[in-house]
């Protein structure tokens, strides 16, 4: 697998939406609550989440067990898209709970899980991070 635009604007949208989702979760916790942060930097998030998972439909990967190019960590593409589609309909139903959990679970399973099996030594990320400093190239 080589670099391309593709990946780049992948990687740069995953990037983003790690660095980002922590700022828009913060916003409405504790005693001082920031509204209009939390809206920014949450809609900053979910369209970086969206770029991510619809430009990974087009990113696929021969080398590892997959169907037709497609991987297990593709599954995470329906899961981020029918995530974020739920928060909205929990805030348009006002149900704020829903909401908040749908929003943590979805930074958790689609930044933390997903950058966690991205980062694996046998994947293109983890050959450039690891191999690095492992000297495996």
């Amino acid at each position: 697998m080589q670099f391309t635009p593709l990946i780049a604007v992948h990687m740069t949208a995953a990037l983003g939406a790690v660095a980002l989702g922590p700022v828009a979760l913060w916003a409405r916790k504790g005693a001082t609550q920031r509204p209009k942060l939390h809206r920014a930097f949450g809609y900053a998030w979910v369209t970086l989440m969206v770029l991510a998972a619809v430009s990974a439909l087009f990113i696929r990967d021969y080398g590892l067990p997959n169907l037709a190019g497609y991987t297990p960590i593709h599954l995470l593409i329906p899961y981020t898209l029918f995530s974020i589609v739920m928060a909205f309909v929990y805030l348009a139903r006002r149900n704020i709970e829903g909401h908040r959990k749908t929003m943590q679970w979805l930074y958790i399973g689609a930044c933390g899980i997903a950058g966690a099996f991205t980062l694996l030594p046998n994947r293109y990320l983890g050959k450039l991070v690891w191999g690095q400093w492992l000297g495996l190239l």
